[in-house]
């Protein structure tokens, strides 16, 4: 049975609600010079934050965390969202490379990262969340 729509709202509210824990977090363990897992706090931040849109949308289901497909499926609600697609996909990268020494030749991610990488990220999934909310 597809969800309601109050249904579809109240999931999309949920995922916006971990969405700003998740850029929250991110803020915390960047100034604790975590700098690896702040990115990738980032991207979980960008991911659930258009996850949100598109549940609220009422798409039925929602795949995959990479943010250029999700951004793509958000253009067919909303073409505005072509503008932040760019911008959200540079964070594509930090959902493996920021988790995994494989990712990172020689070395781990937690020694890769510095902190103009977490706050460049950081800033990108505020942008992106503030789009989102703005269309909420």
């Amino acid at each position: 049975m597809p969800d309601s729509p109050r249904s579809s709202a109240r999931e999309a509210s949920r995922w916006l609600a971990q969405a700003r824990h998740d850029l929250s977090d991110g803020r915390l363990v960047a100034e604790a010079g975590r700098h690896a897992l702040a990115c990738f706090l980032a991207q979980q931040c960008a991911e659930k934050a258009v996850t949100a849109f598109l549940l609220g949308q009422g798409a039925e289901a929602v795949w995959g965390g990479a943010l250029a497909d999700l951004c793509e499926d958000a253009v067919a609600f909303d073409p505005t969202f072509e503008a932040v697609r760019p911008m959200a996909i540079l964070l594509d990268k930090h959902d493996l490379v920021a988790r995994y020494p494989t990712t990172i030749p020689g070395g781990v991610p937690a020694e890769a990262y510095d902190a103009t990488d977490s706050s460049r990220a950081l800033e990108i999934a505020a942008e992106v969340l503030a789009f989102v909310e703005g269309r909420a």
